[in-house]
């Protein structure tokens, strides 16, 4: 089969196209708004995009906490979600009002970063503190705004647990690094497992 994005006319029940570009790491973001609050949201939109220096990128549809956290602060963290975290961070993909806290949520740990002011998470076998370098939003072709925000950091310093190191490398057999395949469907390098998006109770 066929079928041009721009009627995205393709006849399935899902749109194949975040299924297709799988897996996708999952970052794990953390921020704290000039209020003081924290927010805790993982983003499949994630990735490394450069190595000198070394910089990530994570992409909001539509102005989310952690989007008005980095634009107000200009920084974030991104924790690595391992297979024994993966029910909590979904916990924490919840659409909790601004000023809830994901981190109480989900019963994780907060720590916080030694060079920038946002939060990551303790139970975290890696995690990257970032200052934010740019962050612009998604055009199409013909210049229209899409609504989709990207944010770039870079990376200031990273945490590393040392249980996780295997002869001087992250051991990804015991970090277990989950990622995003589309639909429900998350890998965490062995089988495929499937997670719901909790919704947060409406008055």
């Amino acid at each position: 089969m066929f079928y041009e994005t721009s009627d995205n006319a393709h006849g399935l029940p899902h749109d194949p196209f975040k299924a297709i570009v799988s897996p996708r790491p999952i970052g794990w973001i953390g921020t704290r708004g000039k209020d003081g609050s924290v927010n805790l949201a993982p983003y499949s939109y994630f990735n490394a995009v450069s190595d000198n220096p070394k910089t990530v990128m994570f992409s909001s549809s539509g102005r989310k906490d952690s989007l008005r956290n980095a634009e107000e602060t200009g920084v974030f963290t991104a924790s690595m979600v391992s297979r024994a975290l993966a029910e909590k961070m979904n916990l924490t993909s919840i659409d909790a009002p601004y000023g809830e806290s994901e981190f109480g949520i989900a019963g994780l740990a907060m720590a916080e970063g030694r060079v920038v002011d946002a939060p990551y998470v303790a139970e975290a076998h890696a995690a990257l503190e970032c200052r934010v370098t740019s962050i612009f939003e998604v055009k199409s072709l013909e210049g229209r705004p899409s609504g989709s925000f990207v944010v770039m950091g870079q990376v200031m310093g990273i945490h590393l647990d040392e249980a996780a190191l295997s002869e001087g490398m992250l051991d990804m057999a015991i970090a277990a690094p989950v990622a995003r395949m589309g639909y429900m469907d998350y890998c965490d390098g062995s089988e495929p497992f499937r997670m719901r998006r909790p919704a947060w109770p409406k008055a």
